[in-house]
């Protein structure tokens, strides 16, 4: 069983800065891509940010120069910093991982997501 699980999430003033962490765990072999989408209410779910296993980014062009990917692998960890807020960030933001099992299967997992709001 593996499981994703984000945090970090909150109000923040327009401007202000927020950082995001998902942490997988279980029965972790290896985890490839790692990213980042979010939902507007009445929106679609939409790209923010992936990194590759090797730390090969791509950006949302909403979000270029404003938000950071990383990853800790010695962690399970990726982290989302986002800077410069706007209006428009605030979304569910949610974790997704490309995960292989110690058991050799290879599965795509999402974390329950995490509530971004940015209000004056």
């Amino acid at each position: 069983q593996v499981q994703l699980v984000e945090s970090g999430g909150g109000l923040v003033q327009p401007g202000g800065s927020l950082r995001l962490s998902c942490a997988a765990s279980g029965s972790i072999g290896s985890i490839n891509a790692m990213g980042w989408y979010r939902q507007a209410p009445g929106k679609e779910r939409e790209l923010v940010a992936t990194i590759t296993g090797g730390g090969r980014t791509n950006y949302a062009d909403s979000v270029k120069g404003r938000f950071t990917i990383s990853r800790d692998n010695s962690k399970n960890t990726a982290y989302l910093e986002m800077s410069s807020l706007k209006l428009e960030d605030t979304a569910v933001y949610f974790c997704n991982a490309a995960i292989r099992s110690r058991f050799g299967g290879i599965g795509d997992y999402w974390g329950q997501g995490t509530q971004v709001a940015v209000s004056s």
